[in-house]
């Protein structure tokens, strides 16, 4: 027996084994990008997801351009892996067809606003835990259900605000700013993969599932170090400092004649090593500069210096010296120039199957690597063979279909 699989079709970070979630089965009723997010870490790895659309689809593939095939990048970018079904839980029948698919599911994701499932009867206390005991059901709220913000709608920049990581992003003349990835999204559905890979391994001991309380303030306050740990620890408001580290010193961009360079200088025996590479050795010795936090509280100076220094360095040849002299530093690239690199290429970060390209999965495994099976689906592309495979009859698909309770077109 061997976990391999044979080749999909050309391409690149493709899966080459079942994977590590190989049997897990997930019905996933998320839309836009944390839950959708969750879902493509535990497909990446083998798990069968079923994405249940409602009628009108998962509103991401009209958040575009760019388009493919009539879906936007923003859905392309999260949902491959995956199978399509449309289904209209806002009637009796679409929750019938359900129920019937969590029989032999492991995993419900959904991010519905809290009360929804509870209001269609689907509750987890009440009617899931006790129907399924075995289920998992993971829900991804802004705020969760309960307390002064329960129940309120949460979005990714909305959170940022509200749990302080726009206050230490930007610099102390641009003024709180939105960071450029929807970070509290991403972070949240990390955590939640997380959560519910936790969940699995405990399964296997008591036998039961149990119900994940997910949201995007928590996973985005999880996100504030260092700044909430030196805020608790010194009782100072953290404030946005640009590219310099609040708590090392040099930590930040500097300007050479090509272009910016990041350099990171971890402790002083490393502070040491780059002025001696650099030949200016008796910087290392200057009471201002000599530890880490003389560095950080005579952090302009410093800056001063090295800016001089690197002035007529060409940053793009000095970053590969300092890098084999064991001194972190890289060119600041645009996200082009990062997807095309050779380093990216080696890593299989850019996946690609046919059409469909996209990042690749970042978890790397030795014996049941993950990667792409399959291209995001289109909207309800998989509905009769997913039914078909769950015990559903020809006759019973045909008359979902033609009650409008599943589809496989979008309606309008």
């Amino acid at each position: 027996m061997t976990d391999a699989l044979p080749p999909i079709s050309q391409g690149r970070g493709l899966a080459r084994s079942k994977g590590a979630l190989a049997g897990l089965k997930v019905i996933d009723l998320t839309r836009v990008l944390g839950g959708p997010y969750c879902t493509m870490i535990l497909g990446d790895h083998g798990a069968e997801i079923i994405k249940l659309e409602p009628p009108q689809g998962d509103e991401v593939r009209d958040w575009g351009p760019p388009f493919l095939d009539g879906d936007a990048s923003y859905f392309i970018g999260v949902n491959r892996n995956k199978q399509s079904v449309g289904l209209d839980l806002a009637k009796p029948a679409g929750r019938a067809v359900l129920l019937r698919l969590l029989e032999s599911a492991d995993i419900l994701v959904e991010n519905f606003k809290p009360g929804s499932m509870e209001k269609w009867g689907l509750g987890y206390e009440e009617v899931l835990s006790k129907t399924f005991p075995r289920l998992i059901h993971c829900r991804v709220s802004g705020f969760g259900a309960t307390g002064p913000l329960g129940g309120a709608p949460g979005y990714d920049a909305i959170v940022q605000a509200v749990v302080g990581l726009m206050s230490i992003n930007g610099t102390a003349t641009s003024g709180p700013t939105r960071m450029g990835t929807p970070i509290v999204d991403l972070g949240t559905g990390l955590y939640s993969a997380i959560a519910i890979l936790m969940a699995v391994n405990e399964r296997h001991g008591s036998g039961l599932g149990q119900y994940l309380d997910m949201t995007l303030h928590d996973c985005g306050m999880a996100l504030l170090h260092p700044h909430a740990a030196n805020h608790l620890l010194n009782g100072k408001r953290p404030v946005a400092t640009g590219n310099p580290h609040p708590n090392l010193a040099p930590y930040a961009t500097f300007k050479t004649k090509t272009c910016d360079i990041f350099m990171g200088v971890g402790n002083d025996s490393a502070f040491r090593k780059l002025c001696e590479f650099l030949g200016m050795p008796e910087v290392a010795k200057d009471p201002l500069f000599a530890t880490n936090g003389a560095r950080v509280t005579n952090r302009e100076a410093l800056t001063k210096l090295l800016d001089d220094r690197f002035a007529t360095e060409d940053g793009f040849e000095l970053c590969p010296r300092m890098l084999a002299a064991g001194l972190p530093a890289g060119p600041v690239t645009h996200v082009d120039q990062a997807l095309a690199a050779e380093h990216t290429a080696h890593r299989e970060m850019v996946t690609e199957l046919g059409d469909f390209r996209a990042l690749g999965t970042p978890i790397k495994m030795s014996r049941t690597p993950g990667g792409t099976r399959s291209a995001p689906p289109k909207f309800g592309q998989n509905t009769a063979s997913v039914l078909a495979a769950n015990g559903f009859s020809a006759e019973e698909i045909a008359q979902l279909q033609a009650d409008g309770i599943v589809m496989d077109k979008r309606r309008g």
